[in-house]
């Protein structure tokens, strides 16, 4: 089966990230905006819509919620689900949209995600393994986790914490052009990180996403709809998908993730190599998981990501730019709308909408979304429309 150019992306909304929410505010509230958003950038009308994707907030659970997010936004839908991967859902929303409509259920399909986040917000773990195996023993959050995949990588490859906090540096400057991100007043430098209060070690404060409030969503529409768009199609050309755990006490390995046999069917699908690409989007949790990402996906040797990202300049105008929006690390991580930051972000530099922090002569991308610990992995290939 292949996904290559079935669909494309063709209309993204996206909020500015709050640190603080109004208490009127509710995610299904962010969602009719992205929603609204999206679909005006795509020059579709509500009416043309007949597919919906959707991430269940944690600020606003339930049963049935497609239906319901569908009923509140007025969509009558043809094909509808709950993409539940973690922050692997939006880049998992895009090839599923692409898959349905290849199939013939639909021909615009609005992938959508927005939280909310506020204090009593985060809940202890639900999973039966997780609540009386792992959680009694310390193993709580996901800040232990990729402290212990950054240790491991550290020992085992001798990735030194400068490499590290070089990611987070990088990316800020890709911030400062990005009037959304929450941190765009002031550049970052290496003693900055590494002089920030450590969390877990050895991950310090600026090497940690912050969280907040926001959300976003892409249009993905049939090649006959994309011909009548406000703006460029973004085409899919390839799409890939794996998971060999869910918490980090089982997966096979602290180093090698599951990124690497979802990239691999993602160029595969396109027909290109990691060469090929113009720029990345990578989920970046932490700093240690660009890393990984860019190990695991091809772009340098395994082990030897510590080495690429301080060689190289990840920042928009440099010669390997790498999360151009300023990456969660300083766009802010409103929920899965963090994830879907990087999906954006990709779609607009492919459109020619970057602004200030525009890639030059940008054509091909790749993104990243990755759910739990280095659990859920979703990899995209994606194409500007020529």
């Amino acid at each position: 089966m292949s996904l290559k150019r079935k669909a494309a992306a063709i209309g993204i909304g996206e909020l500015k990230p709050m640190k603080e929410a109004s208490p009127d505010v509710t995610a299904l509230g962010l969602m009719a905006k992205v929603a609204a958003e999206a679909i005006a950038d795509a020059g579709l009308e509500k009416r043309d819509i007949d597919g919906f994707l959707v991430g269940v907030p944690f600020a606003d659970p339930g049963f049935i919620y497609p239906a319901s997010a569908c009923e509140v936004l007025g969509i009558n839908a043809r094909m509808l689900n709950q993409v539940d991967i973690g922050g692997a859902s939006p880049a998992g929303m895009i090839w599923r949209a692409a898959a349905a409509i290849d199939a013939g259920m639909c021909s615009a399909v609005l992938c959508i995600v927005a939280d909310l986040n506020r204090a009593g917000d985060q809940r202890p773990p639900t999973i039966s393994v997780q609540r009386e195996f792992e959680a009694p023993y310390g193993n709580i959050g996901a800040n232990c986790g990729y402290a212990m995949i950054a240790h491991r990588h550290m020992f085992e490859y001798g990735t030194k914490p400068e490499q590290m906090a070089k990611v987070a540096v990088d990316q800020r400057k890709n911030a400062l052009k990005n009037p959304l991100a929450t941190f765009n007043d002031k550049p970052l430098t290496i003693a900055d990180v590494l002089g920030s209060r450590m969390i877990v070690d050895p991950l310090h404060l600026f090497e940690i996403v912050s969280p907040a409030s926001g959300g976003a969503a892409v249009v993905v529409a049939s090649p006959e709809v994309a011909k009548r768009a406000k703006h460029p199609p973004v085409w899919l050309l390839g799409a890939g998908e794996y998971s060999n755990h869910s918490t980090i006490t089982y997966a096979p390995s602290l180093t090698d993730s599951p990124i690497k046999p979802a990239a691999e069917a993602a160029f595969k699908m396109a027909g290109l190599a990691p060469k090929d690409m113009d720029f990345v989007e990578p989920y970046d949790c932490y700093t240690i998981t660009v890393i990984v990402t860019l190990e695991d996906a091809g772009f340098c040797k395994k082990g030897q990501g510590g080495a690429f990202v301080w060689e190289h300049d990840l920042s928009w105008a440099g010669d390997f730019p790498c999360n151009t929006h300023g990456g969660q690390l300083s766009f802010g991580q409103p929920g899965l709308g963090g994830g879907m930051s990087h999906v954006t972000e990709a779609i607009r530099q492919l459109m020619g909408r970057g602004d200030a922090r525009q890639v030059k002569n940008a054509k091909l991308a790749y993104v990243n979304g990755n759910g739990g610990i280095m659990s859920e992995q979703v990899s995209l290939v994606l194409e500007r429309a020529s």
